[in-house]
């Protein structure tokens, strides 16, 4: 008998910091190189401003991943604090909140009580089901905080160098423009179907999705810079 085995996708968090560094890498120094190639056409200043937006924009990024990350553990030992204390306090009410909760899944009062007595006997074990079920908390990794921080700056940085690349490369600022759309609207596409892979959405809507949305704040960074120059 050939043995089942589920296979889960379990990387979760770190596919969404790759998502969020690496989208906004993407799009925020094309959009800035575009609209800097509407306004000027020295290809070193926009090169110059795009790194320099790199280097600010990863670091930003990266912070807002260590807070929230740090957000959510400091969120977490809070209520789970709460919940020992309400387990010590007021057991009887934390007890009918395990009834209730298992009667949504259709369970009797005696196989309730069953597993209230048995959690009564290994309280961390209570505490952990309370967290998970009463609140929709997982416990966070104690390293996801600065794990976040760097695979959000890294993503940041790697996303942000594709569409300057094109100025390095070309003189030129108005060929190196066309290349870098070329180029990132590329990257925006493959990056969009690898992360549809990974997320379940249909590969093509996500690569569309993602390509879309980087060329309209492209489109409108040149707009704005060409209007109002």
């Amino acid at each position: 008998m050939t043995p089942h085995v589920e296979k889960h996708f379990t990387a979760g968090n770190a596919v969404r910091d790759v998502v969020i560094g690496m989208s906004d890498g993407l799009t925020v120094p094309f959009a800035l190189a575009a609209g800097l190639t509407g306004a000027i056409s020295q290809t070193h200043l926009i090169v110059t401003a795009g790194f320099a937006e790199i280097a600010a924009g990863s670091i930003a990024m990266g912070l807002g991943g260590y807070l929230a990350a740090r957000g959510d553990a400091e969120h977490y030992a809070h209520e789970q604090a709460r919940e020992e204390q309400e387990i010590l306090t007021i057991p009887e009410a934390e007890a009918q909140e395990v009834r209730d909760i298992f009667q949504t899944y259709g369970l009797s009062d005696g196989e309730c009580a069953t597993v209230v007595e048995s959690l009564r006997k290994r309280p961390k074990d209570w505490v952990s089901f309370m967290m998970r079920f009463e609140l929709g908390l997982e416990q966070p990794d104690p390293s996801r905080a600065w794990k976040s921080a760097l695979t959000i700056a890294v993503a940041y940085i790697v996303g942000g160098i594709i569409p300057l690349s094109a100025y390095l490369l070309l003189a030129d600022a108005q060929s190196a423009l066309r290349l870098s759309v070329a180029v990132t609207l590329a990257a925006l596409a493959v990056f969009g179907g690898i992360k549809g892979r990974f997320t379940g959405v249909s590969i093509l809507r996500s690569a569309l999705q993602t390509s879309i949305i980087g060329g309209l704040a492209a489109a409108a960074a040149f707009g704005i810079a060409r209007w109002i120059s």
